[in-house]
């Protein structure tokens, strides 16, 4: 059967499509007859399903992170799309693409690692360069570092949202440094490399985008600090105060213990963090929810529960003014490759099988 994805659903269509099943829910009607409501998604967005017969055995053929092929009608319900499903089957993961149902970064993988790799080149820290470098030449480290999603919801929740968020923050790091005397260029970019680089191991993402036990029970942040001690205890003479500081930043980069944040920023470099790894994660929540909305003729979008309002939409800038301006942003603050270094591959790094590379607190004052 062809594809149908999500975003192509209207009202009133027949769907006849497979998509991979993000939360599976049993409940009881008030006429006491079981149901399942569905969450489904493909890589264009989520939608929900609902199946009224024959539940208990359809249920028994598929759990959560299952690829379904199904029968449905859409339909509008309370300003929401749902599908009513009347037949489902599970699908062999052998007949999918999963391109098809795993969001990925519009940006090319490969540009984004020499981008990296440029970046590493214009430290001046001997030693911060050699802790870099420990995580870039790990290749199990790296296969996940550049697929990761950056979140389950938040912000770049998408293949590659990881690096892309992480690249995002250094370039905001080389736009504001240059405005202000006596800031840590050095430190204040392997912060922004390194401050999510536990969801490499907080972060499921083989289906859809889950936490594991390790980030359930530990959390990036503590994972994050335990995966950069290890690498600082094999540089012979780390000194103890630069890696104190480094670790900082990374105990500190939410900022509020509200928002899970075990330190509170006390450093110049550690504030700066805070609030450009929130200005990189924000506007990418913004610009996504925007996003599934294209099509809307309202000026304002739906309601967004995580950031508890609406957003206007309109900005006053043409598509196409907007367009170059854009582009413009780009050239300024993304690194140039060194003109001898090969044109990097474009070529999506997801696009057959992402994963063949992989075989409340108190006052704290001080």
């Amino acid at each position: 059967m062809s594809k149908v994805f999500v975003s192509d659903i209207r009202d009133r269509s027949l769907v006849d499509s497979v998509f991979l099943v993000k939360e599976k829910i049993t409940a009881m009607a008030k006429n006491g007859k079981p149901y399942l409501t569905l969450r489904l998604m493909d890589r264009t967005g989520e939608v929900e399903a609902k199946v009224w017969d024959n539940v208990d055995l359809l249920a028994a053929q598929f759990d959560k992170d299952d690829f379904v092929a199904i029968r449905s009608k859409a339909t509008v319900y309370l300003g929401k799309m749902q599908l009513v499903v009347s037949e489902l089957r599970r699908m062999p993961d052998q007949d999918v693409v999963l391109a098809d149902f795993l969001p990925e970064t519009a940006r090319c993988i490969r540009e984004m690692e020499a981008e990296l790799h440029d970046l590493l080149a214009s430290l001046t820290d001997v030693h911060l360069r050699r802790l870099l470098q420990a995580f870039v030449d790990d290749p199990p480290f790296m296969a996940l570092y550049r697929m990761a999603p950056a979140a389950k919801g938040m912000h770049h929740v998408y293949l590659g949202g990881l690096l892309e968020h992480s690249l995002a923050v250094a370039r905001l790091v080389d736009r504001v440094v240059p405005l202000y005397g006596g800031i840590n260029r050095d430190l204040l970019i392997a912060g922004a490399l390194l401050h999510d680089v536990g969801k490499v191991r907080e972060m499921a993402f083989s289906r859809s985008f889950d936490y594991t036990d390790e980030g359930k029970l530990l959390g990036h942040i503590t994972i994050g600090i335990e995966m950069i001690q290890e690498k600082i205890l094999a540089i012979n003479g780390f000194p103890p105060e630069l890696a104190m500081l480094l670790k900082h930043m990374l105990l500190s980069h939410h900022g509020q213990y509200e928002y899970g944040s075990p330190k509170r920023p006390k450093t110049l470099e550690a504030t700066i963090l805070n609030y450009l790894d929130d200005l990189d994660s924000k506007i990418n929540g913004i610009r996504t929810h925007m996003n599934k909305e294209l099509e809307s003729s309202s000026r304002w979008t739906s309601y967004h529960r995580l950031y508890d309002r609406y957003f206007y939409k309109e900005n006053l800038l043409p598509a196409e003014e907007e367009e170059t301006v854009t582009e413009m942003a780009a050239e300024m603050v993304i690194p140039v490759p060194n003109a001898d270094s090969p044109k990097p591959d474009c070529r999506k790094g997801f696009r057959n099988s992402p994963f063949e590379q992989l075989k409340e607190g108190t006052l704290d004052l001080f």
